[in-house]
């Protein structure tokens, strides 16, 4: 039996080629059913998000096996052994470590792939399409996850400009971010970015203003806040804890006389000014109020390339638990297998200790 993983991703294949593969989450039973039928596996695994899909399986006739197998989930035809890779047995187990402890993501050490391994596996499991080695794989795939997480500081520091806004914000208010008020200026990609960030620590108070009432309302809908017309910004900062600006206007949209006059109603309590807006919205001579914090996107930019930085030198350290945790899972793998089937050597000694003589990956 072959364990395989086949697949691409941001670093292969570009994403007017990912979207063609891409799975939404109601349909991956379906289409991975189909794919186990018609490819002849035993167990299958279908994972797909923006970055990535891939085809996690077993299969006894490993010959049938390649990168042209995601030509099942694309209408078009393509060239996929140019632009897709394929692992197996102890290589695919390590591949299948480094995704999902956020190894292989776009922004390294991103924590949101290890949910997105665990539904694709739990909704692989939920419709019978997997089970034995399979199952041992991704089961353990999550508790490497844990240990990485534990051990290391792969997960830790803001490697996002939304992140790197909810770490400045918590410095500021310790412990008390969620009694805070937030308002965005602006309803942009990058506003609502930072927006989602920080009610995931928790922030609860929340105001949209933008250009667009209509889709003030919207965004504000989403994260249970409050619409505000744009006219009525500067009223609404007098009550503001941490202010996102990100607009399109070019020009100062919150000038330092108006701040001081919000600063003077809310009785000289801390207000975080974060404007990622370019030009900038928000006037430079914000900085010298006394209790105001205002950071632009390059501010922004130096916290997340630090992190980014300081995640890096915990990668040596991931690879060789990974190695380590590859190699042993495999030696049992095919210990029991051997067991079960005498006559059969599921996985050749040498695949065995290749993941613990490899490091990289």
């Amino acid at each position: 039996m072959t364990l395989f993983v086949v697949g691409l991703n941001h670093k292969t294949a570009p994403v007017e080629l990912r979207e063609q593969l891409a799975v939404s989450p109601t349909h991956l039973a379906e289409r991975a059913s189909d794919l186990k039928l018609r490819q002849g596996l035993d167990n299958i695994v279908l994972l797909s998000t923006c970055n990535r899909v891939e085809i996690y399986g077993t299969a006894r006739h490993p010959a049938r096996i390649s990168p042209s197998l995601l030509g099942a989930l694309c209408a078009e035809s393509h060239d996929f052994p140019s632009c897709a890779y394929f692992h197996k047995d102890s290589q695919a187990v390590r591949h299948l470590f480094q995704v999902a402890a956020g190894m292989d993501s776009m922004v390294l050490g991103e924590t949101e792939i290890s949910g997105q391994v665990k539904r694709s596996y739990e909704t692989a499991r939920n419709a019978n399409l997997t089970g034995g080695t399979l199952d041992r794989v991704f089961q353990s795939a999550f508790q490497v996850v844990k240990e990485i997480r534990t051990r290391t500081g792969l997960g830790r520091g803001a490697t996002s400009i939304g992140g790197a806004a909810v770490e400045l914000a918590e410095k500021i208010f310790s412990r008390n971010l969620p009694t805070q008020s937030v308002m965005i200026l602006g309803a942009g990609r990058m506003g609502e970015a930072c927006l989602r960030h920080l009610t995931k620590k928790g922030a609860q108070s929340i105001l949209v203003s933008n250009r667009s009432f209509d889709r003030a309302v919207e965004l504000a809908a989403q994260f249970g806040g409050r619409a505000v017309r744009f006219e009525d910004c500067q009223a609404a900062l007098r009550g503001s804890d941490i202010v996102v600006a990100s607009t399109c206007c070019p020009k100062t949209l919150l000038h330092r006389q108006d701040i001081e006059r919000a600063m003077v109603a809310r009785k000289n309590r801390p207000l975080i000014l974060i404007d990622i807006s370019v030009p900038r919205n928000i006037d430079p001579e914000a900085q010298a109020i006394e209790n105001v914090y205002l950071y632009n996107i390059d501010d922004l930019n130096a916290i997340v390339g630090e992190n980014l930085r300081n995640r890096e030198q915990e990668l040596a350290l991931c690879h060789r638990m990974i190695a380590a945790r590859a190699s042993a899972l495999m030696e049992k793998l095919r210990f029991e297998q051997a067991r079960r089937h005498p006559m059969e050597v599921p996985f050749p000694a040498a695949w065995v200790h290749q993941s613990a003589a490899v490091v990289g990956g």
